[in-house]
């Protein structure tokens, strides 16, 4: 598969991530985004033996959109605590099928990962107590356009909870992302993955000091993406 690199420098690398690829490896032993970025730096600076490189943050494997990689191990430590300190605006485009009301706002609550069932779970402010583990989840979302019965929303989480945008968007505004059947949507997509893209990073690079952003075209073999794709 041809990875297409949207930033590269000493440092950094970010890719454009297809939808249906792991970020990085697990139990199943499948291709990564992380072994297809490692092969590229392999071949294009022909380096001899394993080549370095750090996972910063993940997207599920039906995501598609940026993922950042580190290059050494002081840039993986660096924007390792610029992602903890929440200093990077992360900015996603989501596909549903309904339309939001209001048409833009602030969602928050607090999730829970269900670690056997690989599902989180949204609790009232009231009960967020009463389980240990779990974190409040805040997110801006805003109508960008509409196009029959497909809604693109922008997405911007405030903070990193696991499958946060898919849980919040279904549970708190009843608008599960297409294809997200984990999350309530009724259909899954012929591919199998889902209408959820990490869309850009923005961010002060941690040795260049810096203003960096990073955007990411969303899938153009998918029809559906391809109806907004006059939005900026």
């Amino acid at each position: 598969m041809q990875l297409q690199v949207l930033y590269e420098d000493n440092h950094l690398l970010a890719v454009n991530k297809p939808a249906g690829y792991l970020s990085q490896g697990d139990e199943t032993g499948d291709v990564t985004v992380m072994d297809l970025a490692k092969e590229y730096i392999k071949l294009r600076y022909d380096k001899p033996g394993e080549v370095f490189l750090g996972s910063i943050h993940r997207l599920d494997r039906p995501v598609s959109g940026v993922i950042l990689f580190a290059r050494t191990s002081k840039a993986l430590s660096r924007m390792t605590q610029v992602f903890r300190d929440r200093k990077v605006t992360k900015t996603y485009w989501a596909i549903v099928a309904e339309q939001p009301s209001p048409i833009e706002g602030r969602l928050t609550g607090y999730i829970y990962k269900d670690a056997k069932k690989n599902l989180s779970k949204l609790l009232p402010k009231a009960n967020s107590n009463r389980h240990q583990g779990a974190k409040e989840a805040v997110l801006d979302y805003k109508l960008l356009g509409r196009i029959g019965t497909n809604v693109l929303l922008e997405v911007r989480p405030l903070t990193g909870r696991p499958h946060q945008i898919r849980v919040q968007l279904a549970q708190q505004l009843d608008c599960p992302i297409r294809g997200d059947l984990k999350y309530g949507f009724r259909q899954p997509n012929e591919d199998g993955n889902i209408n959820l893209h990490s869309r850009s990073l923005e961010f002060l690079h941690p040795v260049k000091k810096e203003q960096v952003k990073i955007k990411a075209e969303p899938p153009r073999d998918d029809q559906i993406w391809q109806l907004f794709r006059s939005i900026e």
